[in-house]
C-alpha cells in the first residue's frame, strides 16, 4: 500500500516553491501552497527594517497571518512534507497558521526549508516544541537541486 502524501509549503521568493515542486514530484505527492491572504511585498520582506511586516510578525510569537485558501483535509494524508524559508532562525508565522488550522495529533510531518545562510535546526526544535502531538521526522535544508534525492528517503528516517 502506498502512502498518500501532501507537500504543503510557504514560499516568499519562489525558492521554496521550486524545492516543493521537486519534493512532490519525487514522492508522488499532492501540493498545497500556504499563501497569505495579503501577499508579501518586497518592502514587507525587508528583514533589515524593524517596521517591515515580516519583522513585526516574527517579533510577535502569537501572530498568525491569515491564509488565502482553506487547508485541505489533512486527515486524508499519511504524511506531510512541510516547506518554508527560514525567517529569524525559525518557520514564518504563517506556517503556524497552517499547523493550527486542523488537528495534527499523530500526523507525520517532514520539515524542509530554504535559506540563504541559516540552518533548519532552530525551526525543527521550535516546531517540535510548539506542536508536540505531531510526529516530526528529521528536517533538511534543501534547494531545488537536492530536494528530490533527499525526499525519496526522508520518510524512512
Amino acid at each position: 500500500m502506498s502512502k498518500k502524501i501532501l507537500v504543503a509549503y510557504f514560499s516568499a521568493s519562489g525558492q521554496t516553491a521550486r524545492a516543493a515542486r521537486a519534493v512532490a514530484e519525487a514522492v508522488g505527492a499532492d501540493r498545497f501552497e500556504i499563501r497569505p491572504a495579503q501577499p508579501y511585498t518586497s518592502a514587507d520582506l525587508d528583514w533589515t527594517d524593524k517596521k517591515s511586516r515580516s519583522s513585526v510578525e516574527m517579533n510577535d510569537p502569537a501572530c498568525r497571518p491569515a491564509m488565502a485558501d482553506a487547508v485541505p483535509d489533512l486527515s486524508q494524508y499519511d504524511a506531510i512534507f512541510l516547506g518554508f524559508p527560514i525567517w529569524w532562525y525559525v518557520e514564518p508565522r504563517i506556517v503556524d497558521t497552517f499547523l493550527e488550522s486542523q488537528d495534527i495529533s499523530g500526523k507525520v510531518f517532514v520539515p524542509f526549508a530554504t535559506s540563504g545562510g541559516s540552518g533548519i535546526d532552530g525551526a525543527a526544535r521550535n516546531l517540535q516544541k510548539a506542536y508536540p502531538l505531531a510526529v516530526w521526522k528529521p528536517g533538511k535544508l534543501v534547494n531545488a537541486a537536492n530536494a528530490a534525492s533527499w525526499a525519496k528517503g526522508a520518510l524512512d528516517e
